[in-house]
């Protein structure tokens, strides 16, 4: 057998194709049914409240997945204290300045341009409603009150709190074996995981459904209706290193859960009309119950599928896939000024809503890839901090 190293470039490969799929998702929010998004285009593309619905299913808990992978072998190499010092620094600092600054910006930018109040400068928005030292002004809209948020870097907050929690469960249980094995997952261990986490699901969204955002202890940003499925793939990511999961899952059962998870797919997509109406947001019914389960087969079944997939045929490596791999982190980190600005420029433009989408989703991924690679990664301590 191949070392493991051998093999990591198929996890390199799924990172590019995530974050794309990232990018187009935030490309469609301007555009998509319900939700709340910094831009808001007159016309709405239905279509889309599929495509997102289908994204939140998998996707974070993907990165999830992958991020906590790399975990183990980290700390292990540099020791609990230098591993959270250089998390803090690579994930903290970037957190900081998202929050101090980018989503500021952007948050001034929709109240001047959708919330019906007088003008303001940037500066009495940024100390008055964002941080809420102002009062509240009448009939206030939302999406909360004060306008204080980490936006899309809640994943980087949540990534913080997770690495904070396995290192310090890591610093206390370092005298425990650690050693790896190569056991296989079980067809029954997969159903077990697939009932346990879609029961805990179901039951979270009673009090928190899909869309509920919070503070969880006051400044974690947290959506708890994925919360279950997050968590379950972060430790599976850490399970996933210590047992070669990676490596040692069978081609043939990644096909079949594979094709599980596109047949799930093509009836989300093509059937929303006859199943949506059926699969409700959070509560204490049976709707909420279906969509527990369905999403959390899904979100089970691609993520075996394309680990699998690009396993076998995504695994190998050039100078465009390294440039992109390398700039996976940032990109995430910038993606969203970046097609939030696509979106206020195509905004006058005659041109249908389904060409703004895809042209958003287009441009918003080449510029962000370019703007990391060619601007960020080029200055000495961006460079070094992510």
């Amino acid at each position: 057998m191949k070392k493991e190293s051998d093999h990591l470039y198929f996890i390199d490969n799924i990172k590019i194709a995530l974050i794309m799929l990232v990018v187009a998702h935030h490309a469609g929010q301007a555009y998509g049914p319900g939700g709340w998004w910094y831009f808001l285009d007159d016309e709405s593309i239905n279509w889309l409240g599929r495509f997102f619905s289908v994204n939140a299913a998998f996707f974070m808990s993907m990165f999830f997945f992958l991020s906590a992978y790399f975990l183990p072998q980290s700390i292990a190499r540099k020791g609990p204290k230098r591993f959270l010092k250089e998390r803090f620094i690579r994930i903290g600092i970037p957190l900081l300045l998202g929050f101090l600054v980018i989503i500021p910006i952007l948050m001034y930018l929709y109240y001047i341009n959708f919330r019906e109040y007088e003008p303001i400068s940037f500066f009495s928005y940024y100390v008055n409603i964002f941080f809420g030292l102002g009062n509240e002004p009448t009939n206030w809209t939302g999406p909360s009150w004060p306008d204080m948020q980490f936006g899309h870097l809640w994943f980087l907050e949540h990534l913080l709190v997770y690495a904070v929690v396995f290192s310090v469960w890591t610093f206390f249980t370092c005298k425990k074996s650690t050693k790896k094995s190569d056991g296989k997952i079980k067809v029954y261990q997969i159903l077990s995981l697939w009932l346990v986490v879609s029961l805990v699901t179901f039951i979270t969204r009673i009090w928190f459904p899909i869309d509920h955002w919070s503070a969880f202890l006051g400044f974690i940003q947290t959506e708890f209706a994925h919360v279950p499925q997050y968590v379950s793939f972060f430790y599976l990511g850490i399970m996933a290193y210590h047992r070669k999961w990676f490596l040692t899952l069978s081609v043939r059962a990644g096909y079949i859960w594979l094709a599980i998870g596109i047949f799930i797919v093509t009836i989300l997509y093509f059937g929303g009309t006859t199943v949506y109406p059926f699969l409700l947001k959070g509560g204490q019914n049976f709707g909420s119950l279906a969509r527990s389960f369905i999403e959390t087969l899904l979100c089970i079944s691609l993520i075996i599928g394309l680990l699998i997939l690009f396993r076998e045929k995504i695994n190998g490596t050039s100078r465009w896939s390294k440039m992109l791999s390398n700039n996976v982190f940032v990109v995430y980190f910038i993606h969203v000024p970046v097609v939030v600005s696509l979106q206020y420029t195509l905004n006058d433009l005659p041109i249908s809503v389904w060409a703004k989408f895809l042209i958003t989703a287009f441009w918003g991924i080449v510029l962000s890839f370019l703007l990391s690679h060619f601007v960020w990664r080029k200055i000495p301590y961006l460079k070094k901090m992510m």
